[in-house]
């Protein structure tokens, strides 16, 4: 006999999954056989039937991962559930582990969706994790998009992510794995405080006051404030950027500084990638790898907008960018000449 109070939650899941997933069909759930992914898989068992598949992503980072793995797995084929182990083919190493193991995570995902014919990927995140990541951004002074966090709903790679739980409380998804007595396990990181968030996580934990569920509440009216935003930023971009050979023109006008800025960051990105594109022509990887360079020399453009408001020429990214008359020219920044220096004589 079901649980009723888990049935409760169980349609309250459905409700969310359809109002985020409109029109979508065949989800694969994103398991990774924490407490969190485990209840979202609890409640999608009891309200949306059979219609869904399961993956988890071993990023061969941790030798137990692939035991998490193996336990979704049985625990999936117990209920007749279609699951797959995604792996990275190349090992995630460097600096931040995280984010790059968070890039491949996702990727695997969107691919995996993609050959299976899945219309959307459900991933597990929660108001707690909404609530870290709001307190994260903040203490970095990140702008109203970083600010805005966790989106219900994106998109990677052309596949809809969805996160139906970011309503829910860590311990109302933990509570639910308990009581219908479903395995997990806990990822030995999140108590690792040499991670950003598991610091940030702990504050939280000791200071209720701090409200977690407002924090998050806040984050979802940035992001649609965000949302709103880009909108207008793409009626401008269709009234005011020309983009011809390469090369980006802006009509300014008196557009305020944040449509400014996400509209410079965008010209930027367009001249960046005609030059890596014709770079790819006949290059070696390496040159087309210098050509890339780091995306982050793009994204703080704060003397680059005082500059072009000044009516001064900029180089930022490779990128210069030249004001007059009100528009703002964007095009590929010259190689730099190397100098010779005659080598002194010698007698």
């Amino acid at each position: 006999m079901s649980d009723p109070v888990l049935t409760e939650e169980a349609q309250r899941f459905a409700a969310e999954v359809a109002r985020l997933g409109a029109g979508l069909t065949s989800p694969v759930l994103a398991v990774s056989g924490g407490p969190d992914s485990m209840a979202m898989l609890t409640l999608a068992q009891e309200s949306l039937g059979t219609g869904f598949t399961v993956a988890s992503v071993d990023h061969r980072l941790r030798p137990e991962a692939a035991g998490e793995s193996a336990m979704v797995a049985a625990h999936c084929a117990t209920f007749g559930i279609r699951h797959a182990t995604l792996a990275p083919t190349e090992p995630i190493t460097g600096a931040s582990i995280q984010a790059q193991a968070r890039t491949v995570r996702y990727a695997l995902l969107a691919d995996h969706a993609r050959a299976i014919g899945a219309g959307c990927v459900l991933t597990a995140h929660h108001a707690d994790d909404q609530a870290e990541t709001f307190l994260m951004r903040a203490a970095r002074g990140s702008g109203l998009a970083g600010l805005a966090g966790v989106r219900a709903r994106t998109e990677v790679a052309g596949i809809p992510v969805i996160r139906p739980l970011l309503d829910w409380r860590r311990a109302e998804l933990r509570a639910i794995v308990r009581r219908a007595e479903v395995p997990f396990f806990d990822d030995p990181s999140n108590h690792d405080d040499r991670h950003d968030r598991t610091r940030f996580r702990r504050l939280l934990g000791a200071n209720e006051w701090l409200g977690t569920p407002n924090l998050a509440r806040a984050a979802a009216a940035l992001a649609e404030a965000d949302a709103d935003v880009r909108a207008a930023v793409e009626w401008l971009w269709a009234d005011r950027a020309k983009v011809a050979a390469g090369e980006v023109r802006l009509t300014v006008g008196d557009v305020p500084r944040e449509l400014l800025r996400r509209m410079v960051r965008r010209a930027i990105g367009v001249v960046r990638d005609a030059v890596t594109e014709a770079a790819r022509d006949g290059a070696e990887p390496d040159a087309v790898a210098a050509i890339e360079g780091d995306w982050s020399a793009a994204v703080n453009i704060e003397r680059l907008l005082d500059a072009l408001i000044a009516g001064k020429r900029a180089t930022q990214a490779g990128v210069i960018a030249s004001p007059r008359a009100g528009v703002w020219r964007f095009r590929p920044a010259p190689p730099r000449r190397s100098v010779y220096i005659r080598p002194a004589r010698t007698h």
